[in-house]
């Protein structure tokens, strides 16, 4: 209560579940659920001094909004068994229980695909925003003349992987040729 009230200063206490110290997950040791920080919400203002960690809003916020699967890079595999932990906390038993489940991020060759890299292009100014035709985003992609339905297939095409890899970017030009072949006059 006191941390919610902000009698505490920032970064001075924090909020555990107590799960297990010895547990041979590091994620299950007694996660952080909550932090003190005092800083304006851009939404909020000033209302809130404490914040839930990742970790807990990840499983708390699917549960409540009925998410049935929560996507997630492979990066996060290691978190499932905390995320499962969190949605049994909340969970009923009457309501949808979301899952967590990981892929492997998509890699084309030539192509930079971090959105933090990303979005330094855009924050510095080299691309227009996220629909500049450069960059590797579906809006990017369509305003290059990109078809909805050549995006898909290339996705069924290369599919899910549960590994890391690269894609060739040949195959993505392939399926906007083969889309335009049977549709361009």
């Amino acid at each position: 209560e006191k941390m919610k009230n902000g009698d505490f200063e920032e970064g001075s206490h924090i909020l555990r579940a107590k799960i297990d110290m010895q547990h041979v997950n590091m994620h299950m040791r007694d996660p952080i659920m909550y932090r003190i920080l005092k800083k304006s919400h851009h939404r909020t203002g000033d209302t809130w001094n404490i914040y839930p960690m990742y970790d807990w809003t990840h499983g708390e916020s699917d549960y409540i909004e009925q998410i049935s699967h929560s996507i997630c890079t492979l990066e996060f595999k290691s978190h499932r068994e905390l995320y499962d932990w969190y949605v049994d906390q909340v969970y009923t038993g009457k309501d949808l229980r979301p899952k967590q489940r990981e892929f492997a991020r998509r890699n084309l060759s030539y192509t930079v695909m971090s959105k933090r890299k990303l979005l330094q292009l855009v924050e510095e100014g080299h691309v227009k925003g996220w629909d500049d035709p450069r960059m590797p985003t579906i809006s990017g992609l369509r305003r290059r003349g990109y078809t909805p339905e050549a995006i898909v297939k290339f996705s069924e095409i290369s599919g899910v992987s549960k590994r890391d890899n690269v894609t060739d970017v040949s195959l993505l030009e392939f399926c906007i040729k083969d889309d335009l072949n049977k549709t361009a006059p």
